[in-house]
């Protein structure tokens, strides 16, 4: 009994030091154990769990316990000692960070392929940072990390990165956002992949508490077309002017090739300056040409032809009609044909400009052009 005496384990303590210790198991060399009387002491964001004959035998919430046979069940009911706990017991002591881990990374191995509006079928790389935290010690051992002595985030996050990516494309192809929209969802993406991830997570005692979108990129072929569209959306009232300017450049650039004066060279000068010459007249004749006379759309209010009877656009009928049965009427009419409503007086608008004028008059005071 003395030999036992002088053996005995008097405080478990785990005091971590470090920043990514998940799991530790405190050492118990063998010439040590754990006696009826000794001290174990579970910090904040700490769970320490006894493990006996490979099995988990009871949980520690954070806190100071004087271990004895009435606060131990494990003693009581797996041991059942006939000594009262006076012999000292072989098992193991496990600390769990419960803490939360941040600043672990994610990125996608394999593009992730989605369907986009615009674009058809596109492929996606991302990457990003998440963190985590143990939620269910008890269920984070059996199922994750088993008796290893210590567990640390870069062994988590090589069992739990895949659940994240494929929680990412998941939302990612559930969300049917436009390519030119992603830019602006990177957080309702996190907030979805956090949120979605919940169940699955739970089942290895874990949580997923934030994931954060740095990036997502486009194959190299599809950004390059956004900035053509891009280009495009810049340019869409001014193609007539940029087109111009396209061909006065290569008319100079033809002017000083240095080989302008062989049978190549002027062929080229002289296509270019056919096709300068094509352009800037359809350019005047585009400036000279009078501008079609409008009117506005009774219903929609779109520019239509004056001459127009029905809207091209809404496809409203143009054409006056009473107010009271719908039937149709001319500008003259006083009364309505149909139903003998009276008539508002319509307005006189000139023919030529669209200046509305007096009923009595008789040339438009803006134009000139006889009524």
């Amino acid at each position: 009994m003395g030999f036992i005496k002088k053996n005995l384990l008097k405080v478990i303590e785990w005091k971590d030091d470090s920043k990514n210790t998940v799991v530790y198991r405190f050492p118990i060399p063998d010439r040590y154990a754990i006696m009826n009387g000794s001290t174990l002491v579970v910090r904040e964001s700490q769970i320490a769990l006894f493990v006996y004959k490979g099995k988990v035998a009871d949980v520690f919430e954070p806190g100071t316990y004087k271990l004895a046979t009435e606060n131990i069940p494990f003693i009581s009911k797996i041991l059942a000692l006939p000594t009262a706990f006076e012999l000292p017991v072989q098992a193991e002591v496990y600390y769990v960070n419960t803490k939360q881990f941040t600043g672990q990374k994610w990125g996608t191995q394999n593009p992730i392929a989605m369907r986009d509006k615009d674009f058809g079928m596109v492929r996606l790389r991302g990457y990003g940072i998440y963190s985590f935290r143990v939620i269910d010690a008890k269920k984070f051992m059996n199922e994750m990390f088993g008796t290893n002595n210590i567990y640390t985030t870069s062994d988590v996050a090589e069992q739990i990165r895949p659940m994240v990516i494929q929680s990412i494309t998941d939302t990612i192809a559930e969300s049917k956002i436009s390519l030119l929209d992603l830019a602006a969802n990177y957080k309702e993406f996190g907030e979805s992949v956090t949120k979605n991830s919940t169940d699955e997570f739970a089942n290895y005692g874990l949580k997923l508490e934030k994931l954060v979108v740095e990036n997502l990129s486009l194959p190299e072929e599809v950004e390059k077309a956004l900035d053509e569209r891009s280009k495009l959306g810049i340019m869409e009232d001014k193609m007539g002017t940029y087109t111009q300017y396209q061909a006065a450049a290569a008319l100079r650039d033809a002017a000083n090739n240095p080989n302008g004066n062989n049978l190549a060279g002027l062929g080229v000068g002289l296509g270019v300056a056919g096709t300068m010459g094509q352009v800037f007249g359809n350019a005047l004749n585009t400036e000279n040409k009078p501008k079609t006379k409008t009117k506005t759309c009774v219903k929609c209010g779109a520019e239509i032809p004056q001459s127009a009877k029905h809207c091209p656009e809404c496809g409203a009928s143009q054409v006056a009609k009473c107010p009271k049965c719908g039937e149709a009427i001319t500008a003259k009419s006083k009364f309505c044909p149909n139903c003998g409503e009276k008539l508002a007086p319509a307005k006189k608008v000139c023919a030529d400009c669209g200046e509305e004028i007096k009923a009595s008059a008789k040339f438009c005071p803006n134009c000139g052009k006889k009524c």
